[in-house]
C-alpha cells in the first residue's frame, strides 16, 4: 500500500477528489491511503498563525518554519523513511517517468507539503525530498498538484485501473511516446468511419497499425 500524508489549510477541497472514481477504488482495495494533516494545528499564537511578513519587504505572506517542520516531524516521528514532496516554481518538472517511479515501492509512505500565500521560508526546503513542478505558471496553493502527483502515481498501481496493459500502452509511458487513436461504437459518426483494419479481426495487423499510428511529441 502506498500512503500519501497531504499536509494543507484546505482539506475540504481535497477530499472530494480522492473519494472519488479511481482514488476511492484504490482506497477500497487496499491499494492506497491518503491521510491529512492540518496545517493550522501547528499554528503560533492565539490565532494558530502559520504566516509572516517577508524580511527585507515585499508583497505578500510566506508560510514559517515552525508549522511546517513541526507538522513534517509529526509524521515523520511515526514513520522516519517518509519522503517529503514540495509543489514549488524551482522544483523538477512532473512527467510520467516521475510517476512511474514513485509507484514501484508499494510501500513507500510520502508527505505532500500544499504551500499557500505568497511562499515559503528558504529554509523549509532543508527537510524536503523531492522539489516538483507542474510548469511554467503560478497556483494559488500545492492542493492541485498535490492530488496531480498522487493521482499520476496511484492509477500506476497494479489493479487500479484494471487492464493490466492499460497504464503500459498510454502517452508518456515510453518517454515521449502517444498512445495510438482509439474508436468505440458506432463504425460511422456523421460520416467520420472507423478505420477498417480495426474491424477486421487480425490481431497481427491491428497491432501493426496502432504502432505506425503511434507517435512522440515533436
Amino acid at each position: 500500500m502506498i500512503k500519501f500524508t497531504i499536509i494543507t489549510l484546505f482539506q475540504d477541497a481535497l477530499e472530494p477528489y480522492l473519494s472519488t472514481s479511481m482514488m476511492r477504488k484504490a482506497t477500497e482495495k487496499g491499494f492506497a491511503e491518503f491521510n491529512f494533516v492540518n496545517l493550522r494545528d501547528f499554528g503560533l499564537g492565539p490565532h494558530k498563525s502559520v504566516d509572516d511578513t517577508p524580511y527585507g519587504g515585499g508583497d505578500g505572506m510566506l508560510l514559517r518554519c515552525e508549522p511546517v517542520f513541526n507538522a513534517i516531524e509529526s509524521v515523520k516521528a511515526k514513520d522516519p523513511l517518509a519522503k517529503v514532496i514540495l509543489p514549488t516554481p524551482v522544483g523538477e518538472i512532473w512527467d510520467q517517468k516521475h510517476a512511474q517511479t514513485f509507484a514501484v515501492d508499494e510501500n513507500a509512505h510520502y508527505i505532500i507539503l500544499c504551500p499557500h500565500y505568497e511562499g515559503y521560508d528558504e529554509r523549509i526546503l532543508s527537510i524536503i525530498d523531492y522539489k516538483i513542478s507542474l510548469g511554467k505558471f503560478v497556483l494559488t496553493g500545492g492542493e492541485l498538484p498535490a492530488l496531480v502527483v498522487i493521482d499520476s502515481v496511484v492509477r500506476l498501481i497494479p489493479g487500479v485501473l484494471g487492464g493490466e496493459q492499460s497504464a503500459i500502452i498510454e502517452s508518456f509511458s515510453d518517454g515521449d511516446n502517444l498512445e495510438y487513436p482509439q474508436y468505440t461504437r458506432p463504425e460511422d459518426f456523421r460520416g467520420m468511419k472507423v478505420p477498417e483494419i480495426l474491424l477486421s479481426g487480425n490481431h497481427g495487423e491491428i497491432a501493426k497499425w496502432r504502432a505506425d499510428h503511434s507517435g512522440k511529441i515533436k
